[in-house]
């Protein structure tokens, strides 16, 4: 395998050549141009990881070819051939973002060692790159609770959906998290340090969308006093976000429909097209086919949106992430919340949380959290905290939800288990390291663990003392205390 990728740019065949053995004999991969034209060709097709250019060329000198190749990637690095040490033309190349000047004819070993401290650059800005996307994915993994199958499911789409560049359509009620999915999915695909650009097409009047998508020259409408670029083109290269697509009217889906097809827009006032490089994420709380049937949207449209579509569930269909979201949101808005569930919230307002048919889903669950905290008589929050749908709808009576068997609910036995198997998965099966995100003794995890079917007999561990560590509570809320969300998926 090459050590790395050179890009050779000479007008002199003797040079190229010259340059390509030297290269070659180190271990490296080497293509030579013989102008920057041909070379700027090269680098669309074929990915390398240092260039090296004469200055002097014709047609397309050193410098242009410099800019031109900064505009493709601006992290790549650029050593500038020069015949002479002091040219100022090599001097300003450096300025403009070249990464170092040879002088022609110089020792072998400076050109070696010029090209191994470019690659390392290279390296070292691939790596950080990658580990800013990282960080910023787990970020948003962290948004979203929950570890349902449902779930679970439409993580693993997520993961797939964003390897690839196609037009995305998100199905699911209001307040299912749709541009969490969105941002989800744009962070974790290549464009993730482009812009993500979210639009809610409902919330915009008609009179003022198309301008607000697609930009406007100056003099196009009465308040138009200067250009406007418009959500499509503050979008280039990265994502946008289309809420609420349902909601277009006929004249937006043309232009909506032109954009994915052509890849263009016409701003509002401008004859000329202009070409935009966005990747369009769409979500719907409607039946689009229903649309269709109605004459309320574009068949065409649909298509073109519907590439991979993803559905999501409805919080009533995943009710057992309750208890995992509750606990999320008392974080945030409960000021003397200390991570422990059931100290804080009874077990009766918690079956009455998870009989309820949340209309407004996880929204709706948020906001009721955030209120009954700050309504609550005592210090825990009661099913009389709880707004009185969630007594009527749930079936209430003397606080324990009647309509619902006990069969239907999640136990805290299998939350607990649920709970210390997804932390086990999460660090790869590291006992140790479980033990510490759990708070409780590594022996105790290892007899739960036997208690589970996943831990044999030869593997039970003592503690550093030989002692066996206390028994792990019975109550989930000894389980998520002092432990921070790490299991979020997203």
């Amino acid at each position: 395998m090459a050590l790395g990728r050179i890009l050779v740019v000479d007008d002199e065949d003797s040079m190229c050549q010259y340059l390509s053995i030297l290269l070659q004999k180190e271990g490296y991969d080497v293509t030579t141009a013989n102008g920057g034209a041909e070379a700027l060709r090269l680098l669309e097709g074929k990915p390398v990881d240092v260039v090296m250019t004469d200055i002097q060329m014709p047609k397309m000198d050193g410098i242009q070819l410099l800019k031109g190749i900064k505009g493709m990637d601006p992290t790549m690095p650029v050593i500038i051939m020069t015949a002479y040490a002091s040219e100022q033309s090599a001097i300003d190349a450096v300025n403009l973002g070249a990464f170092s000047y040879l002088q022609k004819h110089c020792k072998n070993d400076d050109i070696k060692m010029v090209v191994r401290n470019a690659l390392m650059l290279r390296q070292a800005r691939t790596e950080n790159a990658q580990l800013k996307k990282e960080l910023t994915k787990n970020r948003t993994r962290k948004q979203i609770i929950g570890q349902s199958p449902r779930m679970r499911s439409v993580y693993k789409m997520v993961e797939k959906i964003a390897a690839s560049a196609a037009t995305v359509l998100i199905n699911g009620e209001s307040g299912t998290g749709k541009e969490l999915i969105a941002q989800a999915i744009h962070q974790g695909s290549d464009r993730a340090d482009k812009p993500f650009v979210a639009i809610n097409c409902g919330a915009i009047p008609e009179t003022l969308l198309e301008s607000q998508l697609f930009g406007h020259l100056r003099g196009s409408f009465t308040g138009a006093d200067r250009d406007h670029d418009g959500f499509c083109r503050q979008a280039e290269g990265g994502t946008i976000f289309l809420d609420e697509i349902g909601e277009t009217p006929h004249p937006i889906q043309v232009k909506l429909l032109r954009m994915l097809q052509e890849r263009e827009i016409y701003p509002v006032g401008s004859s000329s097209p202009v070409k935009v490089d966005v990747r369009v994420i769409a979500a719907t709380n409607r039946d689009l086919e229903e649309e269709i049937a109605r004459g309320n949207f574009r068949t065409d449209l649909f298509y073109r949106l519907n590439v991979i579509p993803l559905n999501l569930p409805s919080l009533r269909e995943r009710a057992e992430d309750i208890p995992l979201l509750a606990d999320h949101f008392l974080r945030r808005t409960c000021p003397d919340y200390k991570g422990s569930l059931g100290s804080i919230l009874d077990e009766a307002a918690l079956r009455a949380l998870q009989g309820y048919e949340w209309p407004g889903n996880v929204r709706e669950l948020e906001n009721v959290i955030e209120r009954a905290s700050i309504m609550r008589d005592g210090d825990r929050i009661t099913v009389r905290d709880l707004p009185a749908e969630l007594w009527e709808r749930g079936g209430v009576e003397g606080g324990v939800p009647a309509s619902l068997s006990v069969g239907s609910l999640i136990s805290l036995e299998e939350l607990e288990r649920a709970h210390i198997l997804s932390v086990l998965e999460a660090t790869g099966g590291a006992r140790k390291q479980t033990s510490e995100i759990l708070g409780i003794n590594a022996s105790t995890l290892y007899r739960k663990l036997k208690k589970y079917g996943v831990q044999d007999d030869d593997d039970m561990e003592q503690d550093e003392d030989g002692v066996p560590g206390a028994e792990l509570l019975d109550a989930v809320d000894d389980v998520l205390r002092e432990t921070e969300e790490e299991t979020s998926l997203v």
